[in-house]
């Protein structure tokens, strides 16, 4: 009779405890998230894709999701960098979205032009104007500077905007996914790094204001830029 009301008892600890457990569940899943605008997390990097607050860049075939300009959080994501923008304001680049410290959050906001940076953004295209190199990634353009030996937030080239431009960008793109983890920071150095050399390499570089090449030369730095970025634990297509 002892033996079964302590097996009864244990039984009824058992059930309240998986009650207890089961009715906290819900309480930890809304703590949990990514956040936003008025939730409690912090975003980290570029979104992947098609989630809340997110948009797909698709100009000259970038095709990258991007948070929406306004979104806002109270921490900066991890991963980023801190910059002071030339209009004074305090700034986060993460991923490719930058961020502007505005009523105690993060929010998402445009570039700011005249700002230096010394990595470019982990995804982003390659596109000629006219002779001229700049980098796109996220509403923004970004020009290599050789006397601040970094990359300018620029205005759009005058006339891509334009209705009917004709001038057709050529990009010279490749998609990198990161196999090893590897920190945004870390791949846009990896990145600029295999530009560099696959320049040497094949005696094209295309960030100098009106490099020209013959298609063999540009197909021999784009291998080069692939075969470099995947000795370094990138995928790359």
């Amino acid at each position: 009779m002892i033996e079964a009301r302590r097996t009864t008892l244990w039984i009824s600890l058992a059930l309240a405890a998986a009650l207890a457990i089961g009715a906290s569940v819900p309480a930890f899943a809304q703590r949990g998230g990514t956040g936003g605008a008025h939730g409690g997390g912090a975003p980290r990097g570029a979104p992947a894709g098609g989630g809340a607050h997110q948009h797909l860049d698709s100009r000259f075939s970038h095709n990258q999701y991007y948070y929406d300009r306004g979104y806002s959080v109270p921490r900066a994501p991890a991963g980023g960098r801190e910059f002071h923008g030339p209009d004074g304001g305090r700034y986060w680049f993460n991923g490719g979205n930058w961020y502007r410290w505005r009523g105690g959050r993060w929010v998402i906001w445009p570039a700011p032009i005249g700002l230096f940076v010394p990595f470019l953004p982990p995804f982003y295209t390659t596109f000629w104007w006219y002779g001229v190199p700049y980098y796109y990634a996220n509403d923004a353009y970004y020009q290599w500077d050789d006397t601040q030996g970094e990359y300018e937030v620029v205005p759009p080239p005058e006339g891509v905007d334009a209705p009917g431009a004709t001038q057709g960008p050529t990009s010279d793109r490749l998609f990198v996914y990161p196999k090893s983890g590897q920190s945004s920071a870390q791949q846009a150095k990896d990145q600029l790094e295999c530009q560099q050399w696959a320049a040497r390499q094949s005696g094209f570089d295309p960030t100098i204001p009106g490099a020209t090449a013959d298609p063999a030369k540009r197909n021999d730095y784009l291998r080069a830029q692939v075969s470099c970025l995947e000795a370094r634990g990138y995928s790359v297509k």
